[in-house]
């Protein structure tokens, strides 16, 4: 049906100026910020939206997650979605789902998850070698099919690791930051219409 896709990740242009002098905006890509302080996590009836502390993003426990869609309302980004369908059932397309990730019921809310699940695997793997995680080990699946490596995921607790380099970066915003969510998503100004140096 129209308007019931599900996407956790978003690609979205803006519009700047008032009119007759408007232009518009790269094109955005908008996903979970994965907030510091998240609303959408305080205002969940029954605590499926939730901090995890070890990775410092936002997680949703899709099986205590009931569908009110208080969440989605709260999300200044609109980057939760509600599921419309079933895609556990038997079907041709079965071999496309991850294995990795737990197949989710119809009428729950979704987000990105910076594919936790990745996260989790390569923590484990550094702990099993008696190491840290290092910079590039562990990489999102929207990073990894990108083309263009416009997209780029790593530590932001190491100083030297590239996303935080990359945060420091003078081209570098944050969606929505005047909110105080403290979102964990940095983006970089560039392109023909904000020019190189501002």
């Amino acid at each position: 049906a129209y308007g019931r896709s599900l996407h956790w990740i978003r690609v979205e242009r803006f519009w700047e100026g008032e009119y007759p002098e408007v232009k518009a905006t790269p094109f955005q890509p908008v996903l979970c910020q994965q907030c510091g302080h998240a609303p959408c996590e305080p205002v969940c009836p029954v605590y499926a939206s939730v901090h995890s502390e070890a990775q410092q993003i936002n997680v949703q426990v899709y099986n205590r997650c009931v569908g009110t869609r208080y969440c989605a309302n709260n999300c200044p980004y609109q980057a939760r979605v509600f599921n419309w369908r079933d895609y556990h059932e038997e079907g041709p397309l079965n071999n496309a789902l991850n294995p990795n990730v737990t197949v989710r019921r119809r009428g729950i809310m979704e987000k990105c998850t910076f594919c936790v699940q990745r996260i989790v695997r390569g923590e484990d793997t550094a702990k099993a070698e008696g190491r840290q995680v290092a910079d590039g080990e562990v990489v999102t699946a929207c990073a990894q099919a990108c083309p263009t490596e416009a997209i780029v995921f790593g530590r932001l607790d190491d100083p030297e690791s590239l996303v935080s380099r990359l945060q420091r970066d003078g081209r570098a915003v944050k969606l929505l930051e005047e909110l105080g969510t403290e979102p964990a998503v940095t983006y970089l100004k560039g392109g023909s219409s904000y020019g190189r140096n501002s």
